[in-house]
């Protein structure tokens, strides 16, 4: 049995287990979301004994999400406990000894890292910081001092220290002039970049060990004897001109000397050392556009091995425990986000995460491992699993478990239907009611369209599902050509052709639902997406006045405006297109949904955000302008300082007004009404 057929196997089980879903129970509604506990990284002692994890929850005023390090046993004799008492708790990290746990917390609007005893006590500052911003820390094996990744102007040597004030006023004026100007998460950038430092626990003495105007610092791994540091950057300078480029970098602690290792030309990417620290495993493509390899370098030789050709899956990140010959490959795959180890041979076995997705894994010393899993029913909780025992794992926290045992929820059904003679993977989500409807009843159906186009959908937690299964609508999507978790060849089908085969997936879809479940009535059909499924929508809805109303979301309608408003550097976007808009203008505007703007009649709501970078609200107020000026039934929501995450990390009552706003868009536009 191969790994996939192992995967689905497990899925099967999954779906068969859960085939009884209760329909006495209620909906799960928009505002459930304000009840839910989000659970994340959760870090095992280096004895294996204990877990640290972060829970947050919406606070009080649903304008923002607070967290706090919970601790539960690894054997699981107690439930979680919290651990500590702040509001912006985040980032535990076991010592090396295993006594102390350090955090950063907030306060004042100004991040620090804290220490605080495994054993109790309080916790307490062991930075200062008045400039720049923690990414991420790691634990150096003296147990004496801490790696920290700092977003900070690079120029600042003491991090520490007041910024300088202005003695005359300043005119509020930003001038650019590299093709990376902006990003979604940090807005116009400046001169800050990340880098990197060491602290000294005991003292708080701060020393910068990488930092430079023109690169930032990525991927920080520490060898396993703490004498080493490996990170990817790009040198050269290009990366601020849109380049792809990143080595390897290795840097040697005692002398500070940063070497950059000889790996093949391209894009390094997630290194980690091995448990000897005699190698590195990391991921590369040679170009945008390639299949990502697993690699790794002999430091003593630097002979470097493809341990992964990436054509059946693409790595998104990599672990190497104790005890293993080759590192841990996490992965989209075919609708699941499993970790897998690697065999001698290139093939993957699935370890942990089959029918389900996991977000993030941890291992002590001794083998023990802990993970945090979600499901299409279930949200993030942490799971365990002994050294030794490769079969049985049992969950450690429950989080959710008494809210969501009166709500509905269902399992996906998954079926496989072609288009254009290539077999796809469809699922689709039963309306509550549904097992218990009189025979022939029809239910309406909204076809819901998945970004990217990379990324995959499938056994992950989709709060957006269930709520409109609760509705009562059935929920229908594919991982449509473009999609990760199929291949690379599938992935790079929708190359050049954004409203091609990627619009022929989803309505091929569409029609083998029809004619697959005689149940869903073809008058009340309904369609939604977002980024590019809002691209998708658009496009839809342009060539087919089959759906009783769309929504459409963070989209795409203009290629030509996008490629100069977005984010994404001139360097990238010429990659994507196959040209600028000189070379190839008539690819830009045929596959732009503005052109095609007069032939829509559907209803059409439009979600969009006035900080989105990604899709820049100009892409929704077109879209709003064309519709109104053919004619149709159309409204434009927008949202203020949201960004293009506002469906899944938002403010919690943006992202909750989101939700009814869909559902009350469909409901308004339905032909009878959603009533069953």
């Amino acid at each position: 049995m191969t790994s996939i057929d192992r995967l689905l196997a497990g899925v099967l089980l999954l779906v068969v287990a859960a085939a009884a879903a209760a329909d006495s129970s209620r909906p799960l509604l928009p505002e459930d979301y304000y009840d839910f506990q989000f659970v994340s990284d959760p870090r095992i002692s280096p004895n294996g004994s204990q877990v640290a994890l972060v829970r947050a929850v919406v606070s009080e005023d649903r304008r923002k999400r607070e967290s706090a390090i919970w601790m539960v046993p690894f054997d699981g004799s107690s439930p979680p406990r919290a651990f500590t008492s702040g509001t912006s708790d985040r980032m535990p990290r076991f010592s090396p000894d295993g006594s102390r746990l350090a955090l950063v917390r907030t306060d004042q609007g100004q991040a620090q890292l804290y220490l605080m005893p495994v054993d109790g006590g309080e916790a307490r500052a062991i930075t200062e910081l008045r400039q720049g911003s923690i990414n991420d820390h790691a634990w150096l094996a003296d147990g004496q001092s801490i790696l920290l990744t700092l977003t900070i102007d690079p120029a600042v040597e003491d991090p520490t220290a007041e910024p300088e004030e202005e003695d005359q006023p300043e005119p509020d004026l930003r001038v650019f002039s590299r093709q990376v100007y902006k990003t979604e998460s940090a807005g116009y950038l400046d001169e800050r970049r990340r880098t990197l430092w060491r602290l000294e626990v005991d003292s708080g003495r701060l020393e910068r060990l990488a930092a430079d105007p023109e690169w930032n610092v990525y991927g920080v791994a520490t060898s396993p004897q703490g004498t080493r540091v490996a990170f990817h950057a790009d040198f050269s300078g290009s990366e601020l001109d849109g380049g792809f480029r990143q080595d390897l970098q290795l840097l040697e602690l005692e002398s500070g000397k940063i070497q950059t290792l000889e790996t093949p030309t391209g894009r390094v990417a997630a290194p980690v050392f091995s448990p000897d620290g005699g190698h590195i495993a990391f991921t590369h493509q040679s170009e945008r556009y390639a299949p990502v390899t697993v690699q790794v370098i002999d430091l003593a030789t630097g002979e470097v091995e493809k341990l992964h050709d990436g054509m059946l899956l693409s790595a998104t990140s990599l672990i190497w425990p104790q005890g293993y010959e080759r590192p841990l490959i996490r992965a989209d795959l075919r609708a699941s986000r499993p970790v897998l180890e690697l065999q001698e041979d290139g093939t993957t076995h699935v370890l942990v995460g089959a029918g389900a997705s996991v977000q993030g894994i941890d291992f002590a010393a001794n083998g023990n491992r802990v993970w945090t899993e979600s499901s299409e029913t279930r949200l993030d909780e942490v799971w365990a699993r002994q050294a030794g025992d490769d079969h049985r794992h049992r969950r450690l926290s429950a989080f959710n478990d008494k809210l969501l045992s009166n709500r509905y929820t269902t399992t996906l059904t998954r079926f496989v239907f072609e288009s254009d003679g290539i077999e796809l993977d469809g699922f689709l989500v039963k309306p509550l009611g549904f097992a218990a409807s009189a025979e022939g009843q029809g239910w309406p159906l909204v076809l819901n369209i998945k970004g990217g186009p990379g990324g995959m959908w499938g056994h992950q937690w989709m709060h957006e599902f269930q709520m409109m299964a609760g509705a009562g609508y059935a929920v229908l999507f594919t991982n449509y050509r473009g999609s990760t978790g199929y291949g690379r060849d599938f992935q790079s089908a929708v190359r050049l052709d954004y409203g091609g085969v990627d619009y022929r997936d989803n309505m091929a879809l569409l029609d083998a639902a029809l004619e697959r479940f005689d149940w869903i009535d073809p008058q009340r059909l309904f369609v939604t997406g977002g980024s590019h499924g809002g691209f998708l929508t658009n496009w839809i809805i342009t060539r087919t006045d089959r759906f009783a109303a769309a929504v459409t979301q963070r989209s795409v309608s203009n290629w030509i405006s996008e490629a100069g408003t977005q984010s994404f550097p001139p360097a990238s976007m010429n990659v994507e297109f196959g040209g600028s808009l000189w070379d190839n203008f008539e690819l830009y505007w045929d596959r732009s949904p503005l052109q095609f703007a007069d032939r829509v009649t559907t209803p059409t709501l439009i979600i969009h955000s006035t900080d989105d970078r990604i899709t820049p609200i100009g892409q929704g107020q077109e879209w709003f302008f064309a519709l109104l000026n053919n004619n149709v039934d159309t409204e434009l929501a927008m949202f203020e300082g949201e960004g293009h995450g506002l469906s899944r990390g938002g403010t919690p009552v943006n992202l909750v007004k989101r939700l009814e706003l869909i559902l009350e868009w469909f409901e308004r536009s339905s032909p009878e009404g959603v009533e069953n």
